[in-house]
Formats: C-alpha cells, structure tokens, sequence
C-alpha cells in the first residue's frame, strides 16, 4: 500500500505535526507492506529533508515552482491529486490542520475517494480499513470504515508518537503540470508575524482565563510564557472584554491549537474552550474552584488561587532552569 503524506513547513521549516504524520504513515506501512513518500512545498533545506526520512520516507518529492506560493487551495489539490495518481498512492495522509482541513476535502471530491478528519490512531482494521477519530470537539470517538479504493485522511495533531524509523528519504524534484490560470485568489501582500511565537505552533502554551480578574493582572503569565519559551492565550471572556487580543482568544471560536502542554490558569473549562484545546497532549489546569469543569479534562490539576500559585511556579521553573 503506497502512502502519500503532504507535508507543511513554514519559512522553510517543516512542521512538527508533518513529522507526526510521517511517522504515523510508517507505522501503518509496516502493518500494510507498503511504502512512505512525502511531498513538500516550497523552499526547504536538505538538512530539513533529511529529517524527514529519518521518520519514514522512502521518496520525498519537493515542489518549488513559484505556482505555489500563492496559497490557493485549488492549485495544490489539483497538484496532490496529479502527484497522488503517479505514485498510485492508495492512502492520502493530511495534517488536521487549516490547511488539511481546506484542501482534503476538495482532493477527496476530485478523487471520489473516502475521507476520515481528526483520526487519532492507527487504523483499528486494515480490511475493511476502519479508523478512531474525533468526534464533538474531543468529548467522542467514533471509529470510521472507508471503503473506497483510495483513502484520505486528516490526522490529529499529538495522535502519532514521533519514532525514528530510518529510510532512504531519495529527494526528488517535481513540477506538477497544473495550469496556474485556475487560480481564483491574489496575493497582493503578505505580512508575517515575527518575534512571536505562533500559538497554532507553539509547543507549549500559557493560557488565563476570567479567573485573573483584569487585564492588568497578566504579568506573571507573560513572564511563566517567557521562562518555558510558550506562547501567549486566552479565554473568549478576557479577549470579549478587552483584556487581552483577539489573536489570543483559544477555543471552539477562536484558534484551534495542541500544544504539547497547554497551562490553563483561572479558566473554568467551558465546553467551547475545551474544543479548541482538546488536541493538547497534556493540560495543566490552575484554579481556586475544585468543581471546576477544567479538572475534568486536565492530566494534572491544582487547586488553588492562581495569584499565590504563580509565583511559586515561576520560582520553581526558575530554580530548575537554573539547575
């Protein structure tokens, strides 16, 4: 069974979640007798490449046409499915990410082909090829059959170990033979964001909730964020009451992250917000409220007034960093 994964990078760097995904494709192709190969946009080092070999992939196509750069879900579905078709891949691999989310379902119309988003584990059957996924913002599972000859899947960040499974990792450069005139957007300017940590990339994130009381209050999240080298959230009642920017609200309507720890403090856990971190591998929650629903979710909890609980945190990491 031939696995096509289609990573993502940023300014060249590939992300951790394509890393996740690649060693999940391994891990299937043991279990299937098949092969690994992973496609990569852009401009991205070979030491970057290597890496990804070092997870699994026999081939690595690269893609650096200039046709890509301009972020239109129609060019690169339309290159997937022509690089997909080549290589007579039999399962599609996606991070369930914006991007998977926006273009899996496109390539799987085009491809008549089955798709299963939010899977979490490898497949619970290889025939009929069943899979776990996600379900009601991560309160549910469900397990998924595809019976379609090819098969797309989208899979969850943190649900695939990153294993080291060494392979020949051939690079190859391709250009697809996707006329770029179909392309229904412009790109006219782009503005990244620099010297921030990103939250949908941040390993770790250091979240406050109502429960600091005021906008005023976040100097101790700022410097516990500084100190562990995470990024910066909210709840939608801090950013709905000005406390804190919109770009940090995290939660069903604001950004979707899993971060590896995700450091809740005074969030008391509503179901919105639990659906848009429910991806983190780990939770730690902080809040005076022992019946608070955040404990319900969270690996490891502290009950306790996040204004005397801080502090000694800090100090700690502090003291270990300085260890």
């Amino acid at each position: 069974m031939s696995i096509l994964v289609i990573t993502e990078n940023r300014n060249g760097k590939i992300k951790k979640q394509s890393f996740e995904a690649v060693s999940y494709a391994c891990n299937l192709a043991k279990s299937t007798s098949g092969n690994v190969t992973a496609v990569v946009f852009g401009e991205v080092t070979a030491d970057e490449l290597s890496q990804l070999a070092k997870y699994g992939a026999a081939k690595v196509l690269t893609v650096t046409s200039d046709t890509y750069k301009y972020l239109d879900n129609q060019l690169y579905t339309l290159a997937i499915q022509e690089i997909a078709q080549k290589e007579s891949a039999k399962v599609i691999l996606f991070t369930h990410s914006g991007f998977g989310k926006a273009v899996a379902p496109r390539l799987s119309v085009r491809m008549k082909a089955g798709l299963a988003t939010g899977v979490t584990s490898l497949p619970v059957s290889i025939s009929p090829f069943t899979v776990k996924r996600r379900a009601y913002n991560g309160s549910a599972f469900s397990n998924v059959s595809i019976n379609t000859d090819v098969k797309i899947l989208c899979l969850n960040p943190n649900a695939a170990d990153l294993t080291e499974n060494p392979a020949a990792g051939q690079v190859e450069n391709i250009t697809p033979s996707v006329d770029a005139s179909v392309a229904k957007t412009q790109i006219k300017n782009v503005d990244l964001v620099t010297g921030k940590i990103l939250l949908s990339e941040a390993g770790i994130v250091v979240s406050g909730g109502r429960g600091m009381k005021s906008g005023d209050n976040w100097k101790p999240l700022e410097e516990l964020a500084a100190l562990l080298g995470a990024g910066l959230a909210c709840s939608r009642p801090v950013s709905d009451e000005g406390w804190r920017s919109h770009e940090e609200h995290v939660g069903q309507t604001g950004k979707i992250i899993a971060p590896d720890l995700y450091i809740a403090v005074g969030i008391s856990g509503a179901i919105q917000h639990i659906g848009g971190i429910s991806g983190s591998k780990y939770i730690v929650a902080i809040d005076k409220d022992k019946d608070a629903a955040i404990f319900s979710y969270a690996s490891y909890g502290i009950v306790g007034d996040a204004f005397q609980v801080l502090p000694r945190l800090i100090e700690s990491v502090k003291k270990y960093k300085a260890s």
